[in-house]
């Protein structure tokens, strides 16, 4: 499953390597899970502090863990600790702004420049469509930032940034390609520009309208919108991020940090179990009408995979699952389900930066949609 390009950069020098318990819960049913805990235990030999992981599917509920929960200790990952979930936050917040197009207050064809005029150059030939599966050209306001390994970094770990002047500093470059619509370009700034779309057609900040409307009617007492909040309330793992020093690249613990740098594109927090059961409401229809579903799970461009918040993968064995996954520096999430809902499967990690975890998590998916 290939996703988009991480932001930090991998550290080439080996961080010393911290015994890694491991444990694994079957909540219900009796399917053989041995597979997928080596799988867990793999990712933490190799490139990760910690992990956690839960599958649904009709042999019942697995959830295991691996590694420790902060380095220096023996501290087990918590099965039902919280993360920072990063890009799935575009999930939740597309299905928001595509409950709004149901309800008829604003179109997938309105333009960005009838909602925010002024905001973006050529605003008004950049539709709703087009920020939420990255095909706007807007350029990404990450580029324009110190973010890891740069020391300068942790100097802003806990500045409150706004929108727009996260935005600001993006469209002092140029558009990513010409004309909207004409190619595919990740893009956070296109998520930041969707949560003040969301901000003007309700009245309500985006956090709001996604609690609202997503959290509280499922129940997903696990997650949140934290906005400025620094921590991560309950149980968790801690996150950490490269930082070059003086005597070379070290782990910062980065748990502790303002998620207003992320944003409407990625601040979110959730456990394993809340995301397996959006990912599971959503590709019921309990969130969307049939025909905005559809829309959601159509790639932008005949070439990619993304759709309107929402990433079509298809497994080894062809098996077509729908989700998202997400980067939010300290930590990295996966969270998919089968097209038939019956198996929801999400991953979520703490790396190191010994290697990149991304082929190991890709076997890890296809061993536990696959068998």
């Amino acid at each position: 499953m290939k996703r988009v390009q991480r932001v930090l950069v991998t550290v080439a020098t080996a961080v010393a390597v911290l015994a890694a318990p491991t444990a694994a819960l079957a909540v219900s049913g009796t399917a053989d899970r041995t597979g997928l805990q080596g799988g867990l235990d793999e990712i933490t030999a190799q490139s990760a502090v910690g992990a956690l992981m839960e599958v649904r599917d009709e042999d019942g509920v697995w959830q295991g863990t691996s590694g420790v929960a902060e380095r220096g200790t023996t501290r087990p990952v918590p099965a039902h600790g919280r993360f920072r979930m990063g890009s799935i936050t575009k999930t939740f917040l597309a299905t928001t702004v595509l409950q709004l197009v149901a309800e008829g207050r604003l179109r997938l064809d309105d333009t960005l420049g009838r909602w925010l005029p002024g905001v973006v150059p050529r605003g008004h030939r950049i539709t709703v469509r087009q920020l939420l599966n990255h095909t706007s050209g807007v350029p990404d306001y990450r580029r324009a930032l110190p973010l890891p390994p740069a020391p300068e970094f942790l100097d802003n770990r806990l500045r409150t940034w706004s929108a727009a002047e996260l935005i600001q500093r993006a469209v002092a470059d140029p558009p990513t390609f010409e004309p909207p619509g004409s190619g595919y370009a990740y893009s956070n700034t296109g998520y930041l520009l969707l949560g003040q779309i969301v901000e003007k057609a309700t009245g309500r900040p985006y956090g709001e309208e996604i609690e609202r409307r997503i959290i509280r009617p499922l129940r997903l007492r696990g997650t949140s919108v934290p906005g400025t909040s620094p921590r991560l309330r309950g149980p968790h793992p801690h996150g950490y991020v490269p930082i070059q020093r003086a005597t070379g690249r070290q782990l910062v613990d980065l748990t502790v940090m303002n998620p207003s740098l992320l944003g409407a594109g990625g601040e979110m927090i959730s456990t394993t179990s809340d995301l397996n059961r959006f990912m599971a409401a959503l590709l019921a229809g309990r969130l969307l009408p049939g025909h905005l579903l559809d829309a959601m799970r159509t790639p932008g461009t005949k070439d990619r995979t993304y759709g309107l918040g929402l990433r079509r993968q298809d497994t080894s064995c062809g098996i077509r699952v729908y989700g998202n996954d997400g980067d939010a520096l300290a930590y990295q999430a996966w969270s998919f389900t089968t097209e038939d809902r019956r198996r929801q499967v999400t991953v979520a990690l703490t790396p190191d930066f010994r290697g990149d975890p991304d082929d190991a998590v890709d076997a890890l998916l296809d061993k536990a949609f696959c068998g």
